[in-house]
């Protein structure tokens, strides 16, 4: 018996779900971008702009929508284009049916954002038209053509941040230096291209320098800048520990410059890292006119190793806070206010473990101090110092020397990195003659974990030895400054001086009840 086939034509139109036989005019929206905000570039978003809408509403088929756009931003990644995920969004709940635009590299050069967004958009019935490739995603050949289109637009965007990286790094090894002035306090950009002291910023930052110099903390700082109405490098109003941190941590103010502190680790995301080694740095001496004297960022950079050796968080509330040590137990004094609520009030400075000796074990019984305690015995021991101020001056650079000499450091730091890249190439050749050749596991096991072992231990001692070159760097600078100050006082002191006092001494220690020693910066301890 013959068969008999009748053929039922389609009625709905797989795509978007309309009946075939429907003239309701296709919704129709252009998307348009530009990677960078330069004036030709701007000129070329506008034209786009023009093109798609006056293109668009010249269809009598096509209903506008509206110009989806993304000005100055990149195409690697739809993370932070408004414009882009707008458009997606408001197709995905039905508003648009068509989206032109001009290609496939102008709609993303990340191969995997490309195809997510089409797949998603062609579930939904919308399809996408690129101009320039002719291609029409509800298309069987759509997809492939898609993929790899995206993929050449994808290694096009590689073979560009290569070019842009290798420019960058070419200008970093030549020692051009590169700033991003409206967020930086401090300087301007010069007529051509060089570095300007800002006054009025250059002003804050002195200040700054001059509050951690005279015992205030990160935070203290911040409060009183918030307090005093000064608008922050980014314009806020609220300043934040880690601006200043920045401000005070900056190469840049004493007229240098670092190269290269963070590169990007994936050009698509444009994900940075902090730069640890993995690729070189350049160190540019004297670039520039320095806000802060070298001599006082090497004193702030002592300061800030210092409070970070006291092992407890600084509070920075007066200029002795953290100078002040314990000859008993080691620990640190403290302000204590005595008759607080009566006319007897007064402010000691006391070991801060002398009440808490059955908690901690300690039997400390060293004296409180009173302020003016504390100024005599500075006073005192600085007219000591300057019987022999001659003396030291003249010796200053036989001073330094012998405190300061690296040489040894540096070539223990010089064997230990030769026998770090050594362990490095002993160990790559372990795990490939294991890869070759099958051997007991349990003893591979445990050879790669003893040279982890050591080359963990290894790269701990290096950063040892880094920590102490530079210690004994920066301390150079702060024996200079302090006999240079020293040089500069005529006389002895009558009365207590703040900036003397911050300036030149590192702390005094407390013992007992007439026996306290002040050590001065270069190392001297004086009996008050």
């Amino acid at each position: 018996m013959a068969k008999k086939v009748t053929v039922i034509p389609a009625t709905i139109n797989r795509f978007d779900f309309q009946p075939i036989t429907s003239i309701r005019r296709r919704r129709v929206a252009g998307y348009a971008r530009v990677s960078t905000d330069t004036e030709e570039q701007a000129t070329s978003y506008e034209a786009q702009v023009d093109y798609y809408t006056t293109y668009i509403k010249s269809r009598e088929d096509w209903e506008f929508v509206k110009v989806y756009t993304d000005e100055g931003i990149s195409a690697t990644n739809t993370n932070r284009r408004d414009g882009f995920n707008e458009m997606v969004q408001d197709a995905l709940d039905g508003k648009i049916d068509l989206i032109i635009t001009k290609s496939v590299s102008r709609f993303a050069r990340n191969t995997v954002d490309s195809l997510v967004t089409v797949r998603k958009l062609k579930e939904k019935g919308v399809e996408i038209f690129f101009e320039k490739e002719n291609i029409w995603t509800l298309d069987a050949k759509g997809e492939l053509l898609i993929t790899i289109m995206s993929s050449l637009a994808q290694e096009e965007s590689r073979s560009i941040s290569e070019n842009t990286t290798w420019g960058k790094r070419k200008a970093f090894a030549d020692g051009k230096v590169s700033l991003a002035y409206s967020n930086f306090l401090g300087y301007d950009k010069g007529p051509n291209g060089e570095f300007v002291i800002n006054e009025e910023q250059a002003k804050i930052v002195r200040l700054i320098y001059k509050l951690y110099l005279e015992g205030f903390s990160h935070y203290k700082i911040a409060e009183k800048l918030t307090e005093m109405g000064i608008p922050t490098p980014m314009g806020k109003d609220k300043w934040w520990c880690s601006t200043v941190i920045q401000i005070l941590t900056n190469e840049k103010y004493k007229g240098d410059a670092l190269l290269q502190k963070e590169y990007t680790v994936d050009f698509l995301t444009k994900k940075k890292k902090k730069n640890e080694g993995e690729i070189p740095q350049y160190y540019v001496e004297g670039h520039h006119e320095p806000i802060i004297p070298p001599e006082t960022f090497d004193l702030v950079r002592a300061e800030i190793l210092r409070r970070q050796k006291i092992g407890t968080k600084y509070m920075g509330n007066s200029i002795y806070y953290a100078k002040i040590r314990c000859g008993n137990c080691g620990g640190i004094y403290g302000a204590k206010v005595w008759h607080s609520n009566d006319k007897y009030r007064r402010v000691v400075y006391q070991c801060n473990n002398k009440y808490q000796k059955k908690k901690k074990g300690c039997n400390c019984k060293t004296p409180h101090l009173y302020e003016h305690q504390i100024q005599e015995a500075f006073v005192s021991a600085f007219n000591q110092v300057m019987k022999d101020k001659d003396e030291l001056v003249e010796n200053m650079d036989v001073i330094i020397r012998v405190a300061c000499d690296t040489s040894e450091v540096e070539q223990k730091l010089d064997d230990v990195r030769d026998e770090i890249k050594v362990l490095i190439q002993r160990t790559q050749e372990f795990v490939s003659q294991n890869a070759r050749k099958e051997q007991d596991q349990i003893e591979y096991l445990r050879r790669y974990d003893e040279m982890v072992e050591r080359y963990e231990a290894l790269r701990e001692e290096e950063g040892q030895l880094k920590a102490e070159i530079e210690e004994r760097k920066l301390k150079s600078g702060v024996i200079k400054e302090y006999i240079n100050r020293l040089s500069e006082q005529d006389e002895v002191l009558t009365e207590f001086d703040s900036d003397l006092w911050c300036g030149l001494v590192d702390f005094i220690t407390v013992y007992a009840k007439g026996d306290v020693r002040v050590t001065f910066k270069d190392g001297t301890e004086i009996k008050a």
